[in-house]
């Protein structure tokens, strides 16, 4: 992705969440062993009212962003919008969607739909690539927006994560001078592409059969084939994907002239499970209270908007300092790896 082709950073932010939840209270509606789900970590979650699609969250929060920064839609050079779920119809432009809502006309707009929980991150990098071949464009509106499917897929079945609806947006500057983007980096492992797919609603098997259940979207089927239902296999991949996480990092921070010794905080995926965050942060040289975990737990796993909504509650809590590195790091379908760096 290259490191510091253009000089911008995030001035504000805009929050919009579904309906707090209880996971104790509701995880029964979900499955048939909510024990399961407990052990997760995970608290609450939020759940977007019947009728409250994707583009519904992610204009509220790009309201308010822009608000924040005092920016009229008049001034907004770029529109971009990622997501990890299915969007409200096929063939349709959920970025021009977005500007729409907020009535902002002949714009450009960038889309990120398909690389699941990692398009929240791996976008700054095409963001920044569209920034320095056209210098004209000074503000950009990035965001980034998570609303669960519930049709295709059951919210407690698809991973050892409770899925939340959210929406984080940012207002990017041309030459803002905290918060700034430093590198994106990220690779994948084709052999692992089928991962997390969805088998119905595509081209290839258009309608799910009459007894399929969204519960029977889960990942966990597809790991254990994958591996053999070899334990050993199994176990080998979970160390080489959170070490493979720590090389992303890497490759970022070299890309700036950086080491993971000047990261003075990781953001991760919403992973509330035990010791899920640690496996990142520990060997990065990183306590605990400086990821993460804590909204992980509250907030449940919002796709792809998870570490860029955890950034910014974090920044109004006052918890990064100025000249702080920050990595917004994960891993996703595909399966990719990726991190991306702020300087505060």
């Amino acid at each position: 992705m290259g490191g510091r082709l253009v000089e911008f950073g995030i001035s504000d932010f805009g929050f919009a969440f579904g309906e707090d939840q209880d996971v104790e209270k509701v995880a029964k509606d979900y499955v048939d062993d909510p024990e399961r789900v407990l052990q997760w970590g995970c608290t609450t979650f939020h759940r977007a009212p019947d009728g409250v699609y994707a583009v519904d969250l992610a204009a509220e929060a790009a309201e308010q962003a822009l608000e924040r920064a005092g920016v009229g839609v008049d001034e907004v050079d770029l529109v971009a919008l990622a997501t990890a779920e299915n969007p409200e119809y096929l063939y349709w432009d959920s970025a021009s969607a977005l500007a729409g809502a907020l009535k902002i006309k002949k714009t450009q707009t960038l889309l990120f739909d398909n690389e699941g929980c990692g398009s929240g991150t791996t976008a700054f990098g095409q963001i920044a690539g569209t920034l320095a071949l056209q210098p004209e464009l000074n503000t950009a509106l990035f965001v980034v927006v998570n609303r669960v499917d519930e049709y295709r897929r059951n919210r407690m079945a698809i991973n050892q994560c409770v899925h939340s609806d959210g929406a984080v947006a940012v207002v990017l500057r041309r030459g803002h001078g905290s918060n700034r983007w430093l590198t994106t980096e990220q690779f994948t492992d084709p052999d692992l592409v089928d991962g997390f797919r969805g088998e119905y609603g595509g081209a290839v098997n258009p309608v799910p059969p009459a007894d399929w259940k969204n519960v029977d979207g889960s990942s966990v089927g597809w790991f254990q084939a994958h591996f053999g239902k070899d334990p050993k296999r199994l176990r080998e991949f979970l160390v080489q994907r959170d070490e493979r996480v720590a090389e992303i990092v890497d490759r970022a921070c070299a890309r700036v002239g950086l080491t993971r010794a000047d990261l003075d905080h990781v953001i991760y995926i919403n992973d509330a499970r035990p010791g899920a965050i640690e496996a990142v942060s520990d060997p990065l040289g990183l306590p605990i209270e400086r990821t993460n975990a804590e909204f992980a737990r509250t907030h449940g796993h919002m796709g792809a908007a998870d570490q860029l909504v955890s950034l910014g509650l974090h920044l109004e809590r006052g918890d990064l300092k100025p000249g702080e590195i920050v990595a917004l790091c994960g891993i996703s379908a595909g399966m990719r790896w990726i991190c991306t760096l702020f300087e505060i």
